[in-house]
């Protein structure tokens, strides 16, 4: 019987040539579409879960609101003291482990023999990080290969790098020209889905603050690995407890969180974090594109099958005269359907492994069939096989085998009408998904534009950035006089970090005529004269700092230090003053006590995600980061050439690198281009497997009405009469559609802006694009059997059979 009903169905897929190819080819690209995009949403939800621990590690971030803030600000970085303080003092906590960003910190110059590089990703940890992470070792142990505080644990790449194929157990690293460092450990390359990413990982001893468990700095990230059971919720609780039971004002909040690390990446909202994190959101939008993909390409199936329901009619009407059972065509129709689906699979699978390597650059990500675990992906192609040969072929099995055999055979169908409905229906919703992703595009699209065309009031136009990690001030200050006579060098100056994205967190905590408990929390960076100049950010009242602002601080004793400050517009606000009334006002910041020597134009020195917020700029003496050159923008290379030439004089142990600031501002929108540009790409698949189904259900309604045609010509229609006769019933149904997608777009898009604190609005030319779009593809679809239709011979047509 299964031999029979194999048999039947593979004849009539031959038999059927365009509806089978059609069917497959929709099924296959969906199946590819949703197993790409589930190979993505599987590599964002097992970060960080490989480590063996990590349902019982914690990330402590710090939230503060005082009385004089608008909002609640949450940051990664925390003090040096909670870590070795809340081992001690709270039973929960087994351990805890804290790491530094080393590469933000310093130079990171590691140099063996005449090799020399500046390294990107170069932690510095506590003894305890291998004892909380799971990194596997190819080399040393574990357990002590930080106990010394000049020990060193590199990758397997690195040590490739460095030492080629010797053993690099012993060998000597020299780190900023001062730290010789013995290679103690070599691990595996740190998985891409790993929010602690390094090449290089130090003893947090080569750090002068390990030496002090301060609580008003926040350099470090803390993690927590809390003992079986223990409540994360009460163990932050505690936390808070310990840092406010001292303090006497009360309208002031702050308190700890513990994070689990295996949500930081995703579900965390706290800033300034190791690497720039995921967004929930984005994996719901695009697990909802995966299954409607999917769907849709169902509803193909579906809606083909039942289209040639009529051409089967008669078939099936012998089938029950000669004894056929409703469940044995129920069956045969199945085996159909799981046949197609089967083919599509196999195709869908080996699209999938072509377009990988492709998809993993577009998106970024180091993608593969290795990011699924084999048991997985052998799982999920069964149950794909079994749900869409039930989703595609039950409803289209039921409906052909409910067919009464007298009414077949007399060449109607009881269920024609109810089936037209449904198709009708089906194409409907494939237009109301294609209209809703063109709009959902076209938004998003006008966003991103709207993001790197607004006015932050930075001017980031043609301005290097080179790390210089701590590099004295002197040198610096000595480099900038030389690579100001060169031409194509407008400007230069220093600051602490990078002007698009400012982490700093201080608080204004005196402040001239303001009660004794004011305090506000504010952003501030240590820069150097002409850093507003530099980057063009304006100034609304006061002067720029200059070389006696600078000296001032440089040459002073600490305890007689005055600070020259400027503070943005916001800033001003908060405190309750006008630009003008600002200027001369005496406030301390952190301990530094100044007065404010000019109020800049607010301008974005974070994600434009966020509000402005206060900001202040002071100068400082001992450390910065990033040094900033503006160039003219004409011959770039030869000016970048001159800059390296004098950089390898001041710096011939520091390997030149440079980057521009508008590359840094950019990859703050890393993840918006990501999901922009990959629901772009699926809105065009999306659009290419409705338009399947609309080509393949036009062969049939064309097909069905040809002698319709015939005397339509033989009375004198014309080819466009009957195009536009054909096309209207389509045409009709996508207008349907652009109805009812119009407004769920409006809704789930102004959604989706509000994550944006500066957005565009959506404007009704968008909905008119969108809709002649799909208007326009529909026609085109449609048109082309309609037109082989209409230029038909009436003659063959109307011929007797």
């Amino acid at each position: 019987m299964i031999k029979n009903y194999l048999k039947t169905a593979w004849r009539n897929l031959v038999q059927n040539k365009t509806t089978s190819l059609i069917s497959m080819a929709g099924l296959a690209v969906g199946i590819c579409c949703f197993l790409l995009l589930t190979t993505y949403l599987i590599n964002e939800l097992r970060y960080d879960r490989f480590h063996t621990n990590a349902s019982r590690i914690s990330r402590l971030t710090f939230s503060y609101k005082s009385a004089d803030d608008a909002e609640v600000k949450t940051a990664a970085l925390t003090p040096t003291a909670p870590v070795p303080v809340f081992k001690q003092e709270f039973s929960d906590v087994e351990d805890g482990v804290r790491v530094v960003n080393y590469s933000n910190m310093r130079a990171a110059v590691v140099q063996f023999g005449d090799k020399v590089f500046k390294e990107k990703k170069m932690l510095v940890a506590d003894a305890s990080f291998f004892k909380i992470f799971t990194f596997n070792f190819i080399s040393g142990n574990a357990k002590s290969a930080l106990n010394d505080p000049s020990s060193i644990v590199i990758t397997a790449s690195t040590a490739k790098k460095y030492f080629g194929d010797e053993n690099a157990i012993g060998k000597i690293l020299k780190v900023d020209q001062k730290n010789n460092m013995m290679v103690t450990g070599v691990v595996e390359d740190v998985p891409e889905y790993s929010q602690i990413k390094f090449d290089l990982l130090g003893n947090y001893a080569m750090m002068p603050r390990s030496l002090t468990r301060a609580w008003d700095s926040s350099n470090d990230y803390s993690y927590f690995l809390l003992k079986p059971n223990a409540n994360r919720e009460a163990v932050a609780k505690q936390m808070t407890n310990y840092i406010t039971k001292d303090r006497p004002r009360s309208n002031d909040k702050m308190w700890f969180n513990l994070e689990p690390l295996t949500k930081v990446h995703l579900y965390s909202t706290a800033t300034y974090g190791l690497e720039a994190g995921g967004n929930i959101k984005y994996m719901y939008i695009l697990g909802l594109v995966a299954v409607i993909l999917l769907v849709l390409a169902c509803v193909n199936f579906l809606n083909l099958v039942t289209a040639r329901s009529a051409e089967r009619a008669k078939e099936i009407g012998v089938r029950k005269v000669m004894g056929a059972m409703r469940g044995q065509l129920f069956s045969q129709f199945i085996i159909e359907a799981g046949i197609i689906t089967l083919l599509s699979l196999i195709v869908g699978f080996g699209l999938l492994y072509v377009a990988l390597p492709a998809f993993s650059t577009f998106t970024g990500q180091q993608l593969g069939l290795h990011t699924w675990n084999l048991s997985w992906l052998a799982t999920a192609l069964v149950t794909l096989f079994v749900l869409v040969t039930l989703l595609a072929g039950t409803y289209p099995s039921l409906y052909l085998s409910a067919f009464k055999p007298i009414i077949t055979l007399k060449g109607g169908s009881s269920m024609q009408a109810g089936g037209n409905m449904l198709r009708k229906s089906l194409v409907v919703f494939q237009f109301v998904v294609s209209v809703f992703f063109i709009i959902s595009t076209l938004v998003a699209g006008n966003q991103l534009r709207y993001m790197q065309s607004l006015d932050t009031g930075i001017n980031r136009d043609q301005v290097l950035v080179l790390d210089i990690g701590g590099m004295p001030y002197s040198k610096i200050e000595t480099f900038k006089t030389e690579i100001s006579q060169q031409t194509g060098v407008l400007g230069s100056t220093a600051s602490y970090d990078s002007p698009v994205s400012i982490g700093g967190g201080y608080s204004i905590n005196t402040a001239e005529g303001k009660n004794a408990d004011f305090n506000l929390s504010v952003t501030a960076i240590p820069v150097e004269k002409s850093f507003t100049k530099t980057l063009g950010i304006k100034l609304v009242a006061g002067s720029d700092l200059d070389v006696g602002d600078e000296q001032q601080v440089l040459d002073t004793a600490e305890a007689k230090r005055r600070y020259s400050f400027l503070l943005n517009e916001k800033a001003v606000a908060a405190m309750g003053w006008k630009p003008e009334q600002a200027i001369g006002k005496k406030i301390g910041l952190n301990g530094r006590m100044g007065t404010i020597k000019a109020v800049a134009k607010d301008f974005n020195f974070a994600s434009l995600h966020e509000e402005i917020t206060p900001i202040v700029m002071f100068p400082e003496y001992d450390w910065f980061g990033k040094l900033l050159v503006k160039t003219s923008g004409k011959s770039t290379a030869k000016t970048i050439a001159s800059i390296q030439t004098s950089w390898k004089k001041f710096y011939p142990n520091a390997p030149f690198e440079y980057h521009f600031l508008d590359q840094e501002f950019e990859a703050l929108y890393k993840a918006d281009q990501r999901t922009g540009a990959i629901l772009t790409a699926f809105t065009i698949v999306t659009i290419f497997i409705s338009c399947l189904g609309l080509f393949g259900l036009a062969v049939f309604s064309t097909r069905q009405r040809v002698k319709e045609i015939g005397i339509r010509k033989v009375l004198g229609a014309g080819v466009a009469s009957i195009v536009g006769l054909i096309s209207f019933d389509f045409i009709k149904l996508v207008l349907i559609a652009i109805i009812i997608s119009s407004p769920l777009a409006w809704y789930a898009m102004n959604n989706w802006l509000q994550d944006f604190a500066f957005r565009v609005s959506i404007q009704w030319w968008v909905f008119v694009i969108a809709g002649g779009a799909a208007a326009l593809i529909a026609f085109l679809t449609v048109s082309y059997q309609s037109v082989k239709a209409a230029l038909s011979n009436p003659v063959k047509s109307l011929r007797s059979e």
